[in-house]
């Protein structure tokens, strides 16, 4: 299963949303789900975004991931290129990990924004709604 993830706020830290695209092996969309998160920072967006994606995987039954996100910051805390010090997101972090543990073989590649464009959508989407609720 592949898995595009994404998050943002406006004002990091601001009104936050996620969002995530699942595909099958042969590339057809199956679920697109978005989040509300309130205020939070890019970098918790994205990570929650993540989150939803693979606890959506899960609940359907993946027992491998390919995680597509534009978060390099993410991406390399995972692969353990950078730490996590930011003690927001260590929690995050361990979420993940733990459904690593849960889905069985899961890698994660960062992505240019362009082939992110779904997630990505999806985030603002949850957004404009929030906005004008």
């Amino acid at each position: 299963m592949t898995i595009n993830t994404d998050g943002g706020s406006r004002g990091n830290p601001g009104p936050g949303a996620c969002g995530a695209v699942l595909k099958d092996g042969n590339g057809n969309v199956v679920v697109q789900i978005g989040k509300f998160l309130g205020v939070c920072t890019n970098n918790e967006a994205e990570y929650q975004g993540l989150i939803l994606g693979m606890e959506t995987a899960l609940e359907m039954g993946a027992d491998s991931a390919e995680v597509l996100m534009d978060s390099e910051l993410v991406v390399k805390q995972l692969k353990g290129a950078y730490r996590v010090k930011n003690a927001k997101l260590f929690p995050l972090y361990q979420k993940v990990k733990e459904l690593e543990q849960k889905i069985g073989e899961v890698s994660y590649f960062a992505v240019p924004r362009e082939q992110n464009k779904l997630a990505d959508a999806i985030v603002s989407k949850v957004l404009d709604k929030q906005s004008h609720a």
